[in-house]
């Protein structure tokens, strides 16, 4: 019997070495000697005896067992051979008590070359083994610039804190990303044998439904495909589900790991689509609309200002539109029991308030398709749901030419609260502003989410008196407040003026959009559809106080009217940054996706981004998936 499968195996190999040769390729297994005389090579470094990939064991070690196997390692020598005769007495060990003894290799770049054991690979790779044990030294080049090599790096402190080498992605991160979704709260914490064998579990099942649906025609590795599912199924929730549970999880979600494959843009709607549809929705009769809120409007003003934006909808339409607000969903698991009570109650569509809530908001577009569901966030990629923001940086403009204008001593504080998509603009805007009406301006930044910040007092205590605060007024709340930019004087607080979203506005355009039809002119294929709208749609407003001076209101009005219109850009012309930087906006206009990923700072803000370990615990949480700069 053993006989039989060295010409089975033989046949394939004679097949293998002349498909290659016929392609112009070599047949024979690659040689590690040949590959190390052109890199430069570091260290040596023992691993001891490792479990091997059997996958991940490609060639040789010495160019003398080079002409024994071709690719695979299926041999190339007649059976009547002294080879032939090794290899099936070989093949009969491991049909009865298996191959035990480990192969000699080496590693490099997380590919393993043979020293001792060829014929050993070449029999447990023709029935199918997964893995080999081996006495392996890791073989480490000098680190460069090439993707190859910072992937590699990695993948050298993945492996330090793990011992996995089966696992891989085609994006540095992604090691990273994956630590962080097993460790949510300690990334950088030793795998214990128990995290080992619960991943190991995982990945091999959801490894074989991705390999069977996908058929081999993505270029997205398993590693890959992998953080797309915990991106929007945490990793503890699913590491013991079954196949049963995985497969209809993982076809749901072929779409977004279809995209990722083939890098389809998110599309972005910057304003309304005014042309309606030929066939309207046949629900136009009347609608069910539900709004989810992480907090609730007595304690956040953010919610505050959705709810006003929810009574705004529902003055708009009457009684053709019916809204629940649905508040307090601050965790996952009150999220989903939210979004759980929103489909039950028969919404047609729903609105989640914070981008805290995306994650529950795809799981429930994914569940339950026919439903329309909306998350208020920037920059996301799912299709199976829309997002809409407003572009909150034409008003932070105008607020920096009231401050440049005002100040007395060239100095204006800003104060920040997370460092996510959409949030840098801001903050230059505002600078840009500043500094249209008064080139020696500098905007002092201060962050409001970071730990131990005492930002208000470090302001006062540089007796810097313009500021530019929050834009959301909490429920209840007068004026003076801390909101807008504002004068602190030594005995008055003065409102100057505010950025307002007005997120009815907002409201009422989407959901006429989804009764007349022209909702669905805004599909583009498979993407991702954002909606970020400004001034020219009415979503961004400006209130001004009386008390400015006159010809400060005239210049805002001129400035407010030219941004709606499109006659005037805030980002345009040369910009430098912090690091001296010069930013082209004159030849070119600045895209929306610069706007939103911005990650500088302009050469008259004084201040820098918050590393991710300075922020408070809910910043972290919401950086994670909204941030600029990811952990």
């Amino acid at each position: 019997m053993s006989l039989e499968e060295y010409r089975k195996a033989y046949r394939l190999g004679r097949r293998v070495y002349r498909n290659s040769l016929s392609h112009g390729e070599s047949p024979f297994l690659p040689v590690l000697e040949h590959i190390l005389q052109h890199a430069t090579i570091v260290s040596q470094q023992p691993l001891g005896v490792i479990e091997i990939p059997l996958e991940l064991v490609i060639g040789t070690y010495y160019s003398g067992r080079q002409p024994t196997f071709t690719h695979g390692f299926l041999p190339l020598m007649a059976e009547s051979s002294e080879f032939a005769h090794k290899w099936s007495r070989l093949c009969d060990a491991h049909l009865s008590t298996g191959i035990r003894d480990p192969i000699v290799a080496y590693e490099f770049m997380n590919k393993f070359y043979v020293v001792e054991g060829h014929k050993r690979v070449s029999v447990l790779r023709h029935f199918g083994a997964v893995s080999v044990l081996g006495s392996v030294t890791r073989i480490l080049p000098s680190p460069d610039d090439s993707e190859e090599s910072r992937i590699y790096n990695r993948f050298l402190d993945f492996y330090a804190l793990t011992n996995i080498n089966y696992l891989w992605f085609s994006h540095p991160d992604g090691f990273n990303n994956l630590l962080r979704f097993v460790h949510p709260d300690n990334p950088q914490a030793a795998w214990s044998e128990q995290d080992r064998r619960d991943f190991r579990s995982f990945y091999t099942t959801f490894r074989r439904l991705f390999e069977e649906k996908s058929d081999g025609k993505l270029n997205l590795t398993v590693g890959d495909a992998m953080l797309i599912y915990f991106n929007i199924y945490d990793y503890a929730a699913s590491k013991d589900k079954t196949a049963a549970v995985l497969r209809p999880e993982l076809s749901r979600l072929w779409q977004e790991i279809c995209n990722h494959d083939m890098d389809v843009s998110i599309h972005l709607v910057l304003k309304p689509t005014d042309r309606r549809a030929l066939f309207p929705m046949l629900s136009s009769n009347h609608l069910r609309i539900a709004f989810i809120h992480s907090g609730t409007a007595e304690t956040s003003s953010w919610v505050y200002a959705h709810e006003l934006g929810r009574r705004d909808l529902e003055s708009a339409f009457g009684g053709q539109v019916e809204t629940i607000c649905l508040d307090g969903a601050d965790t996952d698991a009150e999220a989903q029991q939210a979004l759980t009570a929103a489909v039950y109650d028969l919404s047609d569509l729903i609105f989640t308030t914070s981008p805290r809530l995306l994650q529950a908001s795809v799981q429930a577009a994914l569940a339950n398709p026919k439903i329309a569901i909306l998350n208020c966030s920037l920059n996301t990629s799912h299709p199976s749901i829309r997002t809409y923001y407003a572009r909150m940086y034409e008003g932070k403009f105008l607020m920096g030419a009231i401050a440049g204008s005002l100040t007395t001593d060239d100095r204006i504080g800003y104060i920040a609260d997370y460092p996510i998509y959409g949030i840098t603009a801001n903050i230059n805007a505002f600078a840009l502003g500043a500094k249209l009406v008064n080139p020696r301006a500098r905007v002092y930044l201060e962050w409001s989410k970071t730990i131990h910040s005492d930002y208000r007092s470090r302001l006062h205590s540089a007796g810097i008196s313009y500021i530019s605060d929050q834009d959301m007024i909490s429920s209840g709340a007068s004026l003076p407040h801390y909101v807008g930019l504002y004068h602190n004087s030594a005995d008055k607080l003065s409102n100057l003026a505010l950025s307002l979203c007005r997120w009815g506005k907002l409201y009422e355009r989407i959901v006429r959009s989804y009764l007349d039809g022209s909702w669905n002119n805004d599909r583009m294929g498979t993407q991702a559809i954002n909606y970020w709208w400004g001034m020219d749609s009415d979503v961004i407003d400006l209130i001004c106080s009386r008390s400015l001076p006159e010809d400060t209101l005239r210049l805002i009005e001129l400035l407010k009217q030219s941004i709606r219109t499109g006659a005037f850009v805030p980002f345009s012309g040369r910009i430098r940054t912090q690091s001296g930087q010069i930013l082209d906006y004159q030849s070119r206009a600045i895209t929306p996706q610069e706007l939103i990923t911005m990650d500088w700072l302009a050469d008259n803000v004084v201040g820098s981004l918050p590393a991710f370990d300075q922020l408070l615990p809910e910043a972290q949480a919401l950086t994670r998936t909204q941030g600029i700069q990811k952990p």
